[in-house]
This record gives C-alpha cells, sequence and structure tokens, in this order.
C-alpha cells in the first residue's frame, strides 16, 4: 500500500482536568520535517513526539499542533495532610499541658507548612495521558494517508494503462508508416523523373528505417509501465523510485517524438507526455 503525503487528523481528550485537542497535518516533502508546537508545560513531551512520528513516517512536512485547557479552579482545592496535623496537634496539646495556657489555636496550626496544599493537577499523568492519544492520533493520520495513497495509486494506474495503449498504437503504425514513406520517396522520384538504383532505394530506405525505428523505444516503455506497477504493488515509501520511473518515461517520449515523420505518431508521444506529467505531478504526493 502508498501512502500520500497530504493528510490531516484530530483527536479530542476530555477529563476531570480539563480537555485538549491533537492536530497533525501534513504536506510533501523531499524528506521527513516535523514542526511541534505545544503549551509550555509540555515541551518536555516533544523528543518522544519527534521519535514516534520518526519511526512511522518517511516523508512529508509534518505539522502537530496541542491545545491544552485546564478545567477553571480545577487545582484550588484544598488538601490536609492529616498525619501531619494529627502530630502537630498531639504534640501542642502536650506543650499547652506542660505549660498550663490556654487552648490550641487551629488557625495557627493549619498555617504550619505542610498541613494544608493545594491539589495540583499531576501533569506527569496528563502527559502519560496526552501520549496516548497522540499515539491513536497518528493511527487516524496514517489511515488518513493510506486512503489518499489508495486514491493516488488508482490515478496513476490509469495512467500507465493509457501509456500501455499510446505504445501498442504506434507499434502498430510503423509499418504502415514505413510502406507510406517508401512509396512517399517513389513518387518523388518519379516526379523529377530520375531513374535510380533500386538497390539504392533500399539503401535508402534501410537508413530512413534505422532513424525511424521506434520499436526500441516502445519496448522501454512497457518494461517502465511494468516497473512501476511493482513498485505500486510493493508499495510502502515508494516516492522517490516513482519520480525516478518519470524521468525514464519522459527520456523515452522525448526520443519517441524526435523521431516521429508522422501526425499520427507525433499525436501519440504528446498523448504520452500529457500521461506522464499527470502521473508526475501526483507522485510528488506520495510517501
Amino acid at each position: 500500500m502508498i501512502h500520500s503525503m497530504t493528510a490531516y487528523a484530530r483527536s479530542d481528550v476530555k477529563a476531570d482536568w480539563g480537555s485538549a485537542s491533537w492536530e497533525i497535518r501534513s504536506v510533501n516533502q523531499r524528506y521527513l520535517e516535523t514542526y511541534l508546537r505545544l503549551p509550555e508545560q509540555f515541551r518536555s513531551l516533544e523528543p518522544m513526539l519527534r521519535d514516534r512520528l520518526r519511526k512511522r513516517l518517511a516523508r512529508g512536512k509534518v505539522e502537530v499542533n496541542l491545545r491544552f485547557e485546564l478545567t477553571e479552579n480545577a487545582g484550588d482545592t484544598l488538601q490536609m495532610n492529616e498525619k501531619l496535623a494529627a502530630q502537630l496537634i498531639e504534640k501542642a496539646q502536650h506543650l499547652h499541658t506542660m505549660a498550663g495556657i490556654g487552648q490550641l489555636n487551629l488557625v495557627e496550626l493549619m498555617r504550619w507548612p505542610g498541613v494544608l496544599e493545594a491539589n495540583e493537577q499531576d501533569m506527569d499523568a496528563i502527559g502519560k495521558e496526552l501520549l496516548e492519544k497522540f499515539d491513536e492520533t497518528v493511527d487516524h493520520f496514517l489511515e488518513a494517508r493510506a486512503s489518499e495513497g489508495q486514491a493516488l495509486e488508482k490515478m496513476i494506474v490509469e495512467r500507465l494503462d493509457g501509456v500501455t495503449e499510446q505504445a501498442a498504437f504506434v507499434r502498430g503504425r510503423m509499418p504502415q508508416i514505413m510502406e507510406w514513406q517508401r512509396q512517399k520517396l517513389n513518387d518523388r522520384l518519379a516526379e523529377v523523373k530520375e531513374e535510380m538504383d533500386p538497390g539504392r532505394i533500399e539503401q535508402e530506405m534501410i537508413l530512413l528505417a534505422q532513424k525511424m525505428d521506434v520499436a526500441e523505444e516502445i519496448d522501454r516503455l512497457d518494461t517502465h509501465v511494468a516497473e512501476t506497477r511493482k513498485v505500486l504493488k510493493k508499495g510502502g515509501a515508494c516516492g522517490r523510485r516513482l519520480d525516478f520511473m518519470m524521468q525514464e518515461f519522459n527520456r523515452e517520449s522525448n526520443t519517441l517524438a524526435s523521431k516521429s515523420i508522422s501526425t499520427d505518431i507525433t499525436a501519440a508521444a504528446v498523448e504520452l507526455k500529457v500521461l506522464i506529467e499527470q502521473m508526475r505531478e501526483q507522485i510528488q504526493n506520495i510517501e
């Protein structure tokens, strides 16, 4: 299966501590480039996020955005350290008994460091939860890439069918074109009433046929079609390989056009160029 480099995915998180959302989007790029936008309190997650992306992606400009919002007053609840408070009460009562002074002041007791603490959110636990949701978002992101990749593959296969059709057309027309060229040469000789040795005419036709011969180019086009289908079937990160194949296709179509002496062959060469360019444009988006 091939994957497109263009995709988008989003996942939302809702919990007691608040809400968050991951967004991942990518476009085509020669290499893998990752850009992360994270809230300051989660900057420590950046190396792990990059590592996760490198393990699952090969190419593309990937942008990751995390939006995070704590529930209002989520960290305002006070918690009592009852064990510490009990020890302080016991010691304080003992001192009051020894000193014979008034009652224990509970307000002063609560001011003792560590007796009352704000219930701060456990950011490590939240970070772990966000990482799990990030992995899930990457799964969705890869599914989107695969879906787009299937559409690209279908389009490319259709163009490959067109290349095969044009190559078969040129191969079938060449005998007729050669006969037409032979007749054209004879007609010109007749017009000028110039007699030529039949052997010389045949020699000229052989030289002309060599210049016009496109059998090798047509065979290579068929070979390139077969190889491209093989690369598509294998899948994986094959974008660069496919881009190289398009260069080979272009080379053969250019040679075919340069050898053409028929409007039919010229039209076929132009159609080949159109098909190849359509494939090349889409292959730029393949990982």
